[in-house]
């Protein structure tokens, strides 16, 4: 796809673009997950579930709004009418994260084991793809707002036998800034109920393949560059302020379903995480 000067040009991510074109609205099967936009509001949100002929939306900030099912939606820039979906039957089903879904039970009561990650993007991530699988097994994703203080929070944290923390990290390759700390973390004594592991990519969007998102690759953006403003900026998307980084986020996330959406890399360290943090908890996962 090729990349436009004109700042709401043809860019997948700007939903602009495709109202001066009017497309044809489109139905579309409503699925948990599934972020979109009421026009008429202005209110984008992700999927909670559907009901009496309400869909339940809920935005970034964690506010619910309940809209009719049908026509008048927008989604990844294209006008779509929500459906309720057909029952599926005996058919089997799998988790975003590619696993076997296995029928809901009572509420899991959460483990003491954690797993932290670096951004509230990260964590948003994680939750599209692994939440159903996390939540069968009462494992908690947390996110920290960076880690220049880890050391320090995981020794908060105090980890044992039985309380394990995971830690996924951005940009987690030799000389950063993040390994330097990795390190420090690992000379701290803790044995093997701390594990951190990370990807080769400055920030978690980056983990999302680029052609989901409509292009050849991620730009390369100047290290003394915000990197989401940068990116946006290469992109030629808005990225004057944080509305517009949040909205493009959004959009991006709305990209991904599956476990094939984001790269195998990645995938690896996060199912790394969860199956260490579960080790010592076998016995009560099931």
């Amino acid at each position: 796809m090729g990349l436009s000067n004109d700042r709401y040009g043809r860019d997948v991510l700007d939903p602009r673009a495709a109202r001066n074109r009017r497309p044809q609205t489109k139905d579309i099967p409503m699925r948990l997950g599934m972020v979109v936009e009421d026009p008429g509001s202005g209110f984008v949100g992700e999927i909670m579930g559907w009901e009496n002929g309400l869909v339940i939306l809920e935005d970034r900030r964690g506010k619910r709004r309940s809209f009719p099912v049908g026509p008048g939606f927008w989604l990844d820039g294209k006008p779509v009418a929500l459906r309720i979906p057909p029952r599926t039957g005996s058919t089997r089903r799998y988790t975003a994260s590619g696993a076997r879904a296995v029928p809901e039970g009572k509420a899991k009561v959460a483990l003491p084991s954690r797993i932290y990650v670096e951004g509230r993007h990260d964590a948003e991530l994680v939750e599209k793809i692994w939440g159903g699988d996390l939540r069968h097994v009462g494992v908690v994703v947390e996110y920290l707002g960076g880690i220049d203080d880890l050391v320090a929070i995981v020794a908060e944290f105090q980890p044992e036998p039985g309380r394990r923390l995971g830690v996924l990290v951005d940009h987690l390759v030799s000389g950063s800034k993040e390994t330097r700390i990795a390190q420090q973390v690992a000379h701290g004594g803790y044995g093997d109920v701390v594990q951190i592991t990370g990807h080769r990519f400055i920030d978690i969007w980056q983990a999302i393949k680029p052609e989901v998102i409509g292009i050849k690759a991620w730009p390369q953006v100047p290290r003394d560059v915000d990197f989401k403003k940068g990116t946006l900026a290469a992109l030629g998307l808005p990225h004057s302020d944080q509305t517009d980084i949040a909205h493009a986020w959004q959009s991006m996330l709305g990209r991904v379903h599956t476990f094939r959406d984001l790269d195998p890399d990645f995938n690896r360290e996060v199912e790394k995480l969860i199956d260490f943090v579960t080790q010592d908890h076998l016995d009560e996962i099931g």
